[in-house]
């Protein structure tokens, strides 16, 4: 029989083949690993990664049956237990992260996991930032103690906590209650940097057994689907099928999409602030799907839609995307969690844009600099990201980064096996990168300025109300109900008011607005109630298809100076 080492090697080896006698020398190698020993905790997390590989992509029943007795028993494996502390923050079940989560983030795991959640003491700085602040956790009553009786500030937070509570519970419930709203309490969350430990629990988040129950399992039966995709192609194939799931699975499915982020120490807003109402899965056959999530009314943006979608291989997370979308345009950031990398990044993001085709009727797409790998994002420079949206047809338009495209491409053509420098590749992602399926257009995410919507109400409302933002929103809101011949606006749903009064300032704004027709006034109100609805792709298209509008926007802008 082989040793767990070399079996080991051989089952990565293996991985993604499929097919011509396969899945039993796959289930063999299983087999001999799941009762093993394993020699370091590299090894251990190499067993771990394959294994969750395969339950994405199995070859057969007996195979998935293997990989899930496995992962189901991860936690209670002996080496696991002996390299536990060496695995913290590989966000496999039985190991601890460590992370300073969102605010938001640190509530939920406080609410659900609380006696699992403690404070990282040894993070430095936090005693600095945390030490000025602590008479505000306090009542008043304990301030004699608090200003002359010395203790370190842990000791001091021990005292100060419940006997039923950690000082993590605390000190979350405790800011919870500063502040005058929600963004107030973020702040003073965020400035605190605070350092938490999640311990590992029977419940907690572990990469190990997250998954989204499917009725039917695709098997992998063919190779894995590495060809580029051709993006017009993939945009005419639409997904097989987008269905809403109830509020009761909306929840489920954004838990599942915090807790993927939660175990790779990440946090993603759409995500946080996913509103389980406004939850749909997108099938895009061969056990592919999305889960589309949007945000809570009072969480969107201004102008763009934006939604959150984990993807999901058989019911396993194996990556996110982030995606805005107006003006028949979408921006998107496309992820794939590292586990699944190299295997079919290309197909899927094929279905990527398809996906978003199908939800937003997006024609034109953007690539922001990060996910080419500027602003600092070392891995897409390492993975030469540039070049794979390049290769799929996006280009940039500034003329530096064209030219220096040009150049590269022509080294390329000398010297086949020319690869960009590191350099190379900062410069080159410095600037978005389009794709279009007609003629360029200026009006996209992206290249449409749309911050200077922002810059234009500031200055309005600073010219007519000042320091007296309240009382300016209120008066907007009544004037823009005038201009557009709205009644009864203040007994619509809460967050079609919340909008109302959000949008009144740009109502007011656009250009020409007194003019239209009834008809089309009546149209702004509903893109406006749209912002506050159940579902914001309604916003999208509402937008998208009322032209006086987008025309009377791009004129707002173009008039606007930075």
């Amino acid at each position: 029989m082989l040793r767990p080492g070399p079996a080991l090697r051989a089952l990565e080896a293996l991985k993604a083949e499929f097919g011509n006698g396969i899945a039993a020398r796959k289930a063999r190698l299983l087999g001999i690993l799941e009762m093993a020993r394993l020699q370091t905790a590299q090894e251990v997390l190499r067993l771990h990664e394959v294994a969750a590989f395969l339950r994405a992509h199995p070859d057969d029943r007996h195979v998935l049956a293997i990989v899930e007795r496995l992962l189901g028993n991860f936690s209670r494996r002996a080496d696991l237990r002996r390299f536990r502390s060496q695995l913290a923050d590989s966000g496999i079940a039985g190991t601890a992260l460590n992370y300073s989560f969102y605010s938001a983030t640190a509530r939920r795991l406080a609410a659900r996991w609380g006696r699992h959640l403690h404070v990282n003491w040894r993070e430095s700085g936090l005693q600095a930032r945390l030490e000025g602040r602590l008479a505000l956790l306090a009542s008043y009553a304990e301030t004699p103690g608090l200003d002359e009786h010395h203790l370190p500030l842990k000791e001091w937070v021990a005292r100060l906590k419940g006997p039923r509570e950690t000082d993590a519970q605390f000190l979350l419930r405790r800011l919870g209650r500063l502040g005058a709203s929600e963004a107030e309490r973020d702040l003073l969350y965020d400035e605190l940097e605070l350092a938490l430990t999640l311990e590992p629990g029977r419940t907690t988040p572990s990469r190990t057994t997250a998954i989204w129950p499917r009725p039917r399992i695709c098997y992998q039966k063919a190779p894995l689907r590495r060809e580029r995709p051709d993006i017009r192609r993939e945009l005419a194939r639409k997904p097989l099928a987008i269905r809403a799931v109830s509020e009761r699975d909306g929840a489920a499915l954004i838990e599942l999409a915090r807790n993927a982020m939660v175990t790779r120490s990440r946090d993603l807003d759409a995500f946080i602030h996913g509103d389980p109402r406004d939850v749909r899965l997108i099938d895009c056959g061969g056990g592919l799907e999305f889960a589309a999530i949007g945000v809570v009314p009072e969480r969107r943006l201004m102008l763009e839609s934006v939604y959150g979608f984990l993807t999901l291989q058989n019911g396993v997370p194996i990556g996110y995307v982030l995606t805005s979308a107006l003006f028949g345009s979408s921006e998107i950031a496309y992820n794939v969690f590292d586990t699944w990398r190299g295997g079919e990044a290309g197909y899927v993001y094929g279905r990527v844009l398809a996906m978003t085709r199908a939800v937003f009727g997006s024609r034109d797409f953007t690539i922001f600099p990060y996910q080419l790998g500027g602003d600092g994002n070392a891995e897409g420079i390492r993975s030469g990201a540039w070049w794979f949206y390049q290769k799929l047809g996006f280009r940039p338009r500034d003329p530096a980064v064209l030219a220096l495209m040009e150049k590269e491409l022509a080294r390329m053509a000398r010297k086949p096996a020319h690869r960009s420098t590191p350099g190379t590749l900062k410069a080159l992602a410095t600037e978005n990168m389009y794709w279009y399926a007609g003629r360029p257009r200026d009006d996209v995410i992206g290249i449409l300025p749309l911050h200077r919507v922002g810059l234009a109400i500031t200055d309005y409302l600073a010219a007519r109300f000042g320091s007296d933002r309240e009382r300016g929103e209120r008066i907007c809101a009544e004037e823009a109900a005038r201009r557009c011949g709205v009644r009864g606006w203040k007994r619509w749903p809460a967050a079609e008011r919340l909008w109302w009064t959000r949008w009144s300032p740009l109502v007011l704004l656009l250009p020409g607005v007194e003019v239209w027709s009834p008809a089309e006034r009546s149209g702004l109100v509903e893109v406006v109630r749209a912002k506050g609805g159940r579902r914001e792709t309604g916003f999208v298209y509402a937008f998208d298809g009322h032209r006086r509008l987008r025309a009377a926007l791009r004129r707002l802008v173009a008039s606007t100076a930075d």
